[in-house]
């Protein structure tokens, strides 16, 4: 009997060592740095659907439950199938587990996927007090807050959020040019607030970055129209165009959700 007790004690130890091991392992980032390394190579011979795409994500957390970058792989399938409770739910689980290197990216996906700009707003915010003037897919946090602005029709703040957007870009020399969807965004908050010598002035700007943009060829007319401009025609035909031609905002993720002011040619027609 003493001799049993004595093996069991011997093998509750020896599973606690295992134990405390295998968490030591799994806190480390470069052994988690590993097992992405490993796993995503398997995934990634399955497409996004591919039932073996999804398992090869959860033999990685098997082995460890922690890895914030199995999660937020997990849920990229369910986004581009717009099955976002899905989706912000292995996002969650991201961000729990890794705030600091998440929750921009969730509150990029709540500004652009759901446009749940109140959420996108509170991760932006806490995203911004953890890693303070960062990017996230491109551009700046602010980028993300002037989107979150006006499209809740707050254009004083959307107004400053793009100004500083475009201020970051600007850094340095001054001379750095800024995203042209930058300039789209600022120019259409001027159109809105009818200050349309600096809307047009902007999206000017925009177009000598990207003169195919149909968006921005769109929205200049409309102010130029609202300015008694006679121009006005010449940028809706060249809207109309450049969007027959196949000319977008060039995100690399709006093939799976517009973005906001995102025009279609039957809204040229419309005008």
């Amino acid at each position: 009997m003493e001799k049993s007790l004595i093996l069991f004690l011997s093998l509750l130890l020896v599973s606690a060592a295992c134990l405390s091991q295998e968490v030591t392992r799994c806190n480390s980032r470069a052994f988690q740095d590993s097992l992405v390394e490993v796993y995503s190579k398997r995934a990634w011979q399955f497409g996004d659907n591919h039932p073996q795409r999804e398992a090869s994500w959860d033999s990685l957390l098997a082995i460890c439950p922690n890895v914030s970058d199995a999660y937020r792989e997990k849920a990229i399938p369910y986004l581009k199938s717009a099955d976002y409770a899905r989706a912000f739910e292995l996002e969650d689980k991201a961000v729990e587990l890794d705030p600091e290197k998440w929750i921009a990216y969730r509150g990029f996906l709540h500004c652009i996927f759901t446009k749940n700009y109140e959420k996108a707003l509170a991760d932006f915010g806490r995203a911004e007090k953890l890693v303070p003037n960062a990017n996230i897919m491109d551009h700046t946090y602010s980028f993300y807050l002037g989107l979150c602005y006006l499209g809740l029709a707050e254009y004083a703040q959307a107004e400053q959020a793009f100004l500083k957007d475009v201020t970051q870009q600007r850094k340095g020399n001054g001379n750095n040019d800024s995203h042209f969807n930058s300039l789209l965004y600022l120019g259409i908050v001027y159109y809105e607030i009818r200050e349309y010598d600096q809307a047009e002035k902007v999206l000017k700007d925009c177009l000598r970055l990207y003169t195919q943009l149909p968006e921005a060829n769109y929205y200049l007319a409309l102010t130029l129209k609202n300015s008694g401009n006679s121009e006005a025609s010449y940028y809706f035909e060249k809207a109309s165009e450049y969007s027959n031609l196949g000319y977008r905002l060039n995100e690399d993720n709006e093939a799976y959700a517009n973005y906001p002011r995102q025009i279609s040619q039957s809204d040229i027609v419309r005008k």
